[in-house]
């Protein structure tokens, strides 16, 4: 029912029965989103959303165990932290230094949905999920999503506009990134943990840098992270098990073949010896426990011992 009053007087309602309810209304919900659209594409920053694809978990203990990231897909976010971030920061503690950074970024709603969730597959579906990461380019940081907040303008107009995903600096523990983006992936190859391989003389070809190795006996499989043709040494890292001594190993790019000679897997190239001490543990264990016992902490809850 249109409304008038003319001539100009003061009134008061008295029947609101037939006047529009504007407040929450559609269009008055559609107006305000469109404003945080555009208030988010002109203050906020563009950055790479990465969904986690689990590829191994725990059900017992509800740990992911092995998980890989194959998509990096763009999406204008707010940084809510103007000033710096967030957390502890900078840590000293027995276990050496430990960097704490916080952040939280801000996602339309309507964004987030037809640049991420429309193009990828999550593991729960219509918005941010935690433990998927997030590719900060202007800094070169790459967080973790540990908690999103749903209820926050707490239901403005009696609608959510936005998602704030509170995020941890994230800590690399041999993920497969294979995104696409150069200076995601090259993460992976900068800190997995990587090892030499020898072998034996008499080989084909040469190796490729980023190429996928398999092994003609074990069907291993490893991605490439260096290969020195003199001294025959292939430094590889995401492997999928442990490689026949000796078997063939083939790269399926170059078609180069050689024959493993040897490899330890506690050396871990891309990491000083005086910080990775694996191969340390592992040689001086054998003085504190003998491993040759089926169990050297005793019987106890045996399900094969009939003697308990």
């Amino acid at each position: 029912m249109p409304f008038t009053n003319t001539p100009a007087s003061d009134f008061v309602f008295r029947d609101h029965t037939n006047l529009l309810k504007a407040n929450g209304s559609a269009q008055e919900q559609t107006f305000i989103e469109n404003l945080i659209v555009e208030s988010i594409e002109i203050y906020g920053q563009d950055i790479y959303y990465m969904p986690r694809t689990y590829v191994n978990r725990d059900t017992i203990l509800g740990e992911v165990e092995n998980s890989r990231f194959t998509q990096a897909l763009q999406v204008r976010a707010y940084v809510n932290n103007v000033e710096g971030w967030e957390g502890q920061g900078e840590l000293l503690s027995k276990f050496g230094v430990r960097i704490e950074d916080k952040t939280t970024f801000v996602f339309s709603r309507e964004k987030f949905t037809s640049a991420v969730d429309d193009n990828a597959v999550l593991n729960v579906e219509g918005r941010p999920n935690e433990g998927d990461l997030i590719w900060f380019p202007a800094t070169k940081h790459l967080f973790e999503i540990q908690f999103v907040e749903a209820e926050r303008p707490f239901y403005q107009l009696g609608k959510g506009f936005v998602w704030e995903c509170q995020c941890e600096l994230f800590q690399y523990a041999d993920e497969a990134l294979d995104t696409g983006v150069a200076e995601i992936d090259g993460i992976e190859a900068a800190f997995a943990n990587a090892i030499t391989v020898n072998f034996a003389a008499g080989g084909t070809g040469t190796f490729t840098v980023g190429e996928v190795v398999a092994g003609g006996t074990s069907n291993v499989t490893a991605e490439v992270k260096a290969w020195n043709a003199t001294d025959r040494q292939l430094q590889v890292y995401n492997r999928s098990g442990i490689f026949t001594i000796p078997e063939t190993v083939t790269g399926q790019t170059s078609g180069a073949a050689w024959t493993s000679a040897s490899y330890n897997t506690l050396n871990n190239v891309n990491t000083a010896d005086s910080i990775d001490t694996n191969f340390g543990f592992e040689t001086a264990d054998d003085d504190i426990i003998d491993f040759t016992e089926g169990n050297p902490f005793g019987s106890i809850g045996s399900t094969t011992d009939t003697t308990i």
